[in-house]
């Protein structure tokens, strides 16, 4: 095969939660990773329910793919992660950015977590550092770290394509929000001029497409060219400082996330409930008047 094979990429709307998930392989070869995985989730009930993938699974399964890696860009505040239940069914493992630590330990704080409760690095099998390589069959996958909507936010770059999770949305709805905890606005911005820095042609995979009222249809991608010339919060032109003050202003008007306090305990424990209580149930704590 080529030294640079380019990889095929099978997108998967989550319509709930408005989000991408991918498996990408390079054809001929059965190793494949997904990237950004769902698990479906009822918040009011706090009841989980794999529908969307076991889609995923059926998927990986009728190509005859072997999953190697789930690869997660970041910790979601929006949607859970599928990534302990697909590898309990297909085997693999499940990666993150190196940062992941940081997120934890703030976490850990936040909610005052202590012996088994606490999020541990081991929840993970792999936490990657900028400039790693991963490697799944013929996938040669570069880790970029991006953080400023989290510290831990990574790209994976494959190939022609760049899976960028929460940095870029499409180029009418901008850019993520920097107000969790953690985020920082001048962070997200150098962040995405590394991403810019890899080439005009280079394809961007979304986490999140979100629908506006001049676009009625999802979309899972753009190129660098378009995100560079058209996007509104940071096309060419737009300064460190004028982003900020703009992401900052924007971040303050927007609602609070429905499920930050239900998923990021959950993605924190690598897409896994807490440890059972004795009663055999899964708690998840929850701050009162922290934010």
């Amino acid at each position: 095969m080529a030294e640079n094979p380019t990889p095929r990429i099978t997108p998967f709307f989550h319509a709930a939660s408005s989000s991408c998930s991918y498996i990408v392989n390079v054809p001929g070869d059965p190793a494949c990773v997904v990237i950004d995985p769902v698990l479906d989730c009822e918040t009011a009930r706090a009841r989980t329910d794999t529908a969307f993938a076991d889609g995923l699974i059926a998927r990986i399964r009728e190509q005859k793919l072997e999953l190697a890696w789930v690869l997660e860009t970041h910790a979601h505040a929006d949607r859970l992660s599928a990534g302990a239940y697909l590898t309990k069914i297909l085997g693999g493992r499940i990666g993150i950015g190196a940062g992941i630590e940081q997120v934890q330990e703030t976490w850990n704080g936040i909610l005052d977590l202590s012996g088994d409760d606490r999020f541990m690095p081991d929840s993970f099998d792999g936490r990657f550092h900028d400039g790693e390589t991963i490697t799944a069959g013929a996938l040669s996958i570069r880790v970029m770290h991006t953080p400023g909507h989290t510290p831990a936010d990574v790209t994976y770059v494959i190939g022609d394509t760049a899976f960028i999770g929460d940095t870029l949305f499409m180029s009418d709805y901008g850019t993520a929000r920097v107000d969790f905890p953690g985020g920082n606005g001048r962070e997200l911005y150098r962040s995405v001029q590394r991403i810019f820095a890899l080439g005009d042609a280079t394809r961007l995979c979304f986490c999140h497409d979100y629908l506006t009222e001049t676009r009625k249809e999802h979309q899972s991608e753009t190129t660098v060219a378009v995100a560079r010339r058209a996007n509104i919060h940071i096309h060419d032109g737009v300064s460190e400082a004028d982003f900020v003050k703009m992401r900052e202003a924007r971040d303050k008007t927007l609602d609070f996330p429905k499920m930050l306090l239900l998923a990021v305990p959950f993605n924190l424990h690598g897409g896994r409930p807490p440890p059972p209580a004795p009663n055999g149930t899964s708690y998840i704590k929850v701050p009162l008047n922290r934010f």
